[in-house]
């Protein structure tokens, strides 16, 4: 597409998927007693399938014979991007604090860049370096609520080692995205890692059920599995994909940072918590950070 005539900006495809998975974060901690993680993910994608076919059915099928040549590089994806991430992460929220996990989530930009350079050598600008640090600075300040000596007693429990292997597994998504097979369409690439990731969710989910898990089929239960099905699936996913595929992992990855910056926005707003100081200079060093870092024009930068 011409840069000239898109209707939304790269930047706003980058930045909406973070504030989608900042919502999923807090319906995920809220909801962590009443749905187990490997139901909640299973629900999850299975219902973004369903949104997904009737609008990619055609498509699957005028693609189907360079979906079946990339079937192991679209495995990959599935692993990383549906079967493993979300499913780590709603198994992390399940036994770490809040400030625990905004602050170990927010090492995949990092993540990301170190993995950019080991694996493909791209380089890193000294300006881009000093804009992600500031960015994460500002992360720091807004989770331990301009107290950064907080970090001195963090502890990593299970639930944190949960979270560290969710966010390596999403900067090994985001990295390996070089690997999409060309002219494969956007939304045909997500319904097929959608449907090849569900099946060991499957798995997974018919194990936890005869282990007796069910959750209450009342009006939150299913909103929130609505809500992570459309907006941090299938939105999400279509908006990331598309930022990467025009800025590069490393680039694209700083708008991570930006979900500290959305999750205590959504707890003003939906919990009525009050707005501080340390969160306006928490968002401008982030914001400042990421326009630092996003300055490179080169598409795998």
């Amino acid at each position: 597409m011409n840069p000239g005539r898109r209707l939304v900006p790269i930047w706003l495809l980058a930045a909406l998927p973070p504030l989608f998975w900042a919502g999923n974060f807090v319906l995920a901690r809220a909801l962590h007693m009443e749905i187990t993680p490997i139901a909640l993910s299973f629900w999850r994608w299975a219902i973004a399938l369903l949104i997904l076919l009737p609008f990619v059915y055609s498509g699957l099928w005028q693609q189907r014979r360079l979906l079946l040549r990339h079937w192991p590089v679209l495995t990959l994806f599935a692993v990383l991007g549906v079967t493993n991430y979300n499913t780590f992460a709603y198994l992390g929220l399940q036994h770490t604090t809040a400030t625990n996990g905004v602050l170990l989530s927010s090492v995949t930009p990092v993540v990301i860049v170190a993995l950019s350079f080991l694996l493909f050598r791209v380089p890193l600008r000294g300006v881009q370096l000093f804009g992600i640090l500031l960015s994460l600075a500002g992360v720091v300040l807004i989770a331990t609520e301009g107290r950064p000596q907080m970090l001195v007693g963090l502890e990593l429990n299970r639930g944190d080692l949960w979270i560290l292997a969710a966010s390596l597994d999403w900067a090994l998504y985001s990295v390996f995205l070089r690997w999409r097979p060309a002219g494969l369409e956007a939304k045909t690439f997500l319904t097929a890692i959608i449907a090849i990731g569900l099946l060991p969710l499957a798995v997974l989910y018919a194990w936890d059920l005869a282990a007796g898990h069910r959750f209450a089929l009342n009006a939150t239960n299913l909103a929130a599995i609505g809500y992570v099905a459309l907006f941090p699936s299938v939105l999400a996913y279509v908006f990331w994909n598309r930022a990467v595929a025009e800025m590069g992992p490393n680039r694209t990855g700083q708008y991570l940072h930006l979900m500290p910056a959305f999750g205590a926005a959504l707890a003003i707003l939906l919990l009525g918590e009050r707005l501080q100081g340390f969160h306006l200079v928490g968002a401008g060093m982030i914001a400042v950070g990421i326009v630092l870092a996003t300055v490179h024009k080169r598409r795998n930068a």
